[in-house]
C-alpha cells in the first residue's frame, strides 16, 4: 500500500460513509438528534455539534490553507447555512462562545460542511505531488490561514503551531489524529450525557 492509499484508508475511518465510502464509528458517535447534539453535560465541556464543527474547521484550514495553499471550503454561504458567524477553527473559544455556537448552529449544515471538507481533503491528498509530502511548513503557510481569520491569537512574532512540520505531518495531525482525538472526546461526552453507544 502506498502513502496516499494508506492516508485515505485512515481518513475514511474518521469520517462518515459519504466521505470515505465505508461505515465508520463516526456515524454511530454522531447519530443523534439535534437536541442531543447540543448537550453539554458539564461546565466547560464541549457539545457534540461544537466538536463536529471544530473538527471540520481545523481540517479545512490546515489542509487547504496551510498544506495546499488553496481556498478553504468555508465561505460566506457555508457560514450562513451553518448559522455560525466565526471563521476561526475554534481553538481558544471561551465557554460562552462554545455555548452560543452550540445553541445557534444548524446541525444538518454542520454535518454537510464536515463531509464537504472531508471530500476536499481526499482531493488534495490525491493530487499532492509526492515531493510535497516532505516540504516543511513555513511562516507564509500559517499566514494564509491567519489572513482569512482562521486562527485566533496567532500573531506575528509568536511561535506558530505547526511551524517546521512537514506537509505530511500536518496532514496526519489535522486530518487524522486531531479528528480521532475529538471522536474519543465525543464518546466521553455521550457517556457523561447518558447517551452511551451500547458497546
Amino acid at each position: 500500500m502506498d502513502l496516499v492509499a494508506f492516508f485515505l484508508t485512515q481518513h475514511a475511518a474518521v469520517h462518515a460513509r459519504d466521505v470515505g465510502g465505508r461505515p465508520s464509528l463516526v456515524e454511530r458517535v454522531f447519530a443523534l438528534d439535534d437536541d442531543q447534539m447540543r448537550v453539554r453535560p458539564g461546565h466547560g465541556l464541549n457539545s457534540l455539534v461544537w466538536l463536529l464543527w471544530h473538527m471540520a474547521r481545523t481540517e479545512d484550514a490546515a489542509v487547504n490553507l496551510v498544506v495546499a495553499a488553496r481556498d478553504q471550503v468555508l465561505d460566506d454561504e457555508w457560514m450562513r447555512r451553518m448559522n455560525v458567524p466565526w471563521r476561526i477553527i475554534g481553538t481558544g473559544m471561551t465557554d460562552d462562545e462554545v455555548g452560543e455556537m452550540t445553541a445557534r448552529a444548524d446541525v444538518a449544515a454542520i454535518r454537510a460542511y464536515r463531509s464537504a471538507v472531508g471530500r476536499r481533503t481526499r482531493e488534495v491528498v490525491a493530487a499532492l505531488r509526492i515531493e510535497a509530502w516532505d516540504e516543511v511548513i513555513g511562516v507564509e503557510d500559517i499566514r494564509r490561514g491567519a489572513a482569512v481569520g482562521a486562527f485566533r491569537d496567532w500573531v506575528e512574532g509568536t511561535s506558530y503551531p505547526w511551524l517546521g512540520w512537514t506537509r505530511a505531518e500536518q496532514l496526519a495531525s489535522s486530518a487524522l489524529r486531531h479528528n480521532a482525538a475529538h471522536i474519543g472526546e465525543a464518546v466521553t461526552i455521550r457517556s457523561l450525557a447518558g447517551l452511551g453507544l451500547g458497546v
